[in-house]
């Protein structure tokens, strides 16, 4: 079984490899609504920090997001454009390192912004505070924002308006995997609750969330919605995907190492939920795997799962025109994602490497892991 254009056998299992070509195809998506609504569109890099592909990425975007110290570093040193930071919460001894690395920083409360705002404005950063809208639109209540008892961004009841001096932004961020009509819901409360705030801002973050590279988002609509918005107040938009960058772009390549029969047929892999999709446990979804099916759908029956001694890596259950077979290969799609910037060494695990097909079909290994990557974690 091989993935579109790729020999499956090109680096030992198991292994995350990018498509340099998909990559562009959503970048080519992202820098036309760029230039259909100036706004400016920001990778996000909680969901995809593969900095070997930054230098493209630049090409295309006009900078990076980034939740803490570590990952706005990274945007600095391998992007170079524009900065930005949204933390729930800054340490005092790392915040004058991320004032030298970022140009937008942004406040989950009145309280931290009161704390470090000075600090930041003597550098001539610009600065902003993340609201609530209080607007949920999605079913995940772990990825959900606006969920009661949210701790992110600040209600319309606890907005500080007399404290807003220096403050030449708002951020919002309530979307995940949406399509435009769940921002235009969001804008309509954000307005309401917040909208009176906006005369003197200079710009507005929509947050992240935004699906826009999925072949059902509706980029009309956000066209228009970006458009209409900017002619009401008169800001610069931002946009913060994560996952639209590198939507539908990557894939996870692991192996067959036995078969047991407990009941039904399990295919245990050298790829595990636990350790390298851990949003299979944690959102939970179902990965699609290529050549494969829903259980009942083709003629064999599997479960799927890892190695560790975790009684629930499981990946799911699947069904395969033929009987799998020990050394099989099966491609896990839509593993750029959320994959690399999440995954662990539980039980020992090994992490799987970095690949990239690059644009000439060439495949390349950009980084393998070992013993060392494991130890060096624990003391």
């Amino acid at each position: 079984m091989a993935a579109p254009g790729f020999d499956v056998n090109a680096v030992r299992t198991p292994y995350y490899i990018v498509d340099e070509s998909l990559v562009v195809k959503n970048l080519e998506i992202l820098k036309s609504v760029m230039d259909r609504t100036g706004c400016k569109i920001l990778l996000a890099q909680k969901a995809f920090s593969m900095f070997a592909l930054y230098p493209l990425i630049g090409r295309y975007l006009s900078g990076a997001t980034a939740s803490g110290l570590h990952e706005a570093r990274l945007g600095r040193e391998a992007l170079g454009k524009e900065n930005h930071v949204f933390s729930a919460a800054y340490r005092d001894d790392e915040f004058d390192e991320i004032v030298e690395l970022c140009d937008h920083i942004v406040f989950n409360s009145f309280a931290q912004l009161a704390r470090f705002k000075d600090r930041a404005l003597s550098k001539g950063k610009k600065i902003g505070v993340r609201v609530n809208p209080e607007c949920s639109t999605q079913g995940h209540g772990i990825y959900d924002p606006c969920a009661k008892g949210s701790r992110l961004g600040v209600t319309a009841d606890n907005f500080r308006p007399e404290l807003l001096g220096g403050v030449s932004g708002l951020h919002f961020h309530t979307l995940c995997e949406q399509n435009a009509d769940a921002l235009i819901v969001t804008l309509d409360a954000f307005e309401r609750k917040f909208g009176q705030y906006l005369n003197g801002m200079e710009w507005v973050n929509f947050g992240g969330g935004h699906h826009i590279t999925r072949e059902d988002y509706n980029i009309e609509a956000l066209v228009r919605t970006v458009n209409d918005f900017k002619a009401r107040y008169g800001v610069q938009v931002y946009l913060e995907p994560g996952e639209a960058v590198a939507l539908n772009a990557g894939y996870l390549v692991s192996t067959v190492l036995d078969i047991v029969d407990n009941g039904l047929k399990i295919a245990i892999l050298d790829a595990s939920a636990a350790c390298h999709m851990p949003d299979v446990l944690e959102m939970p979804y179902r990965p699609a795997v290529l050549g494969a099916g829903f259980p009942g759908e083709k003629r064999c029956n599997y479960r799927l799962g890892g190695p560790t001694c975790l009684a629930g890596d499981v990946i799911g259950d699947y069904s395969f025109p033929e009987p799998l077979s020990v050394g099989d290969k099966l491609v896990f799609c839509d593993m750029a994602i959320y994959s690399m910037v999440k995954n662990n060494t539980f039980n020992g695990m090994n992490l799987p490497a970095i690949a990239v097909k690059k644009q000439d079909g060439t495949v390349r290994t950009i980084k393998s892991f070992g013993y060392e990557d494991f130890k060096g974690r624990l003391s």
